[in-house]
């Protein structure tokens, strides 16, 4: 074979194996856009049902899993109109309830009760937006037994994991919704993100 012919054969090679890796890179991106919409869709499906689940326990005054599976069910529905954010909230803070939502920690009571609500969620996620709220935003409580609590937030503050110096039992209605920390992190570190409010006096019960 003359050096011509090698080179136009070393050519040729090296166009299949670019076209290979193109396909191949193709074929990754497509599979993983696939699983992201999954994902996204899997997200969409939770959360219709987490709503139907709670308007379900509203009415008939009682939880209501969304899933026979789920070792959690909906407590509650916050909202906070400014920033036009909204999840429902779910009982206990193990991983599959954070997985769905904002949960609801044990030993704290229930949001418009005497003491500190503390809800709980993953800061890329549903407690997102905490990243844009600010002192004096309202915060809307729905709860699972059909009772409505308006809180004002009142400050946010960075603090260790364990010594965070909430009191589910402190004077007062108040509210906690509680993040990781740093809000554009990846990985879980000692901090936490927590917002503080207040309950205001124009509770009403349905």
């Amino acid at each position: 074979m003359t050096a011509t012919g090698r080179i136009r054969g070393g050519g040729a090679v090296r166009r299949l194996l670019v076209t290979v890796a193109a396909g191949i890179g193709l074929a990754v991106g497509l599979l993983l856009c696939g699983q992201a919409a999954w994902i996204h869709a899997k997200a969409a499906v939770a959360q219709l049902l987490l709503d139907q689940a709670f308007a379900r326990s509203v009415a008939e005054g009682r939880p209501v899993k969304p899933w026979a599976w789920l070792d959690t069910w909906p407590v509650a529905r916050i909202t906070v109109p400014r920033l036009g954010a909204a999840a429902v909230v779910l009982a206990g803070d193990s991983g599959q309830a954070l997985a769905f939502g904002p949960g609801h920690v044990p030993g704290t009571p229930q949001a418009g009760d005497p003491g500190t609500a503390v809800y709980a969620a993953h800061r890329d996620t549903h407690f997102a937006f905490l990243g844009a709220i600010r002192a004096g935003d309202e915060v809307l409580v729905e709860r699972h037994d059909g009772r409505r609590q308006r809180f004002v937030v009142d400050g946010m503050r960075v603090v260790p994991w364990n010594a965070s110096g909430i009191d589910a039992q402190a004077a007062g209605r108040w509210l906690v919704l509680s993040t990781c920390w740093p809000l554009d992190g990846r990985t879980e570190g000692p901090l936490r993100y927590v917002v503080t409010a207040r309950a205001v006096d124009d509770r009403t019960a349905d």
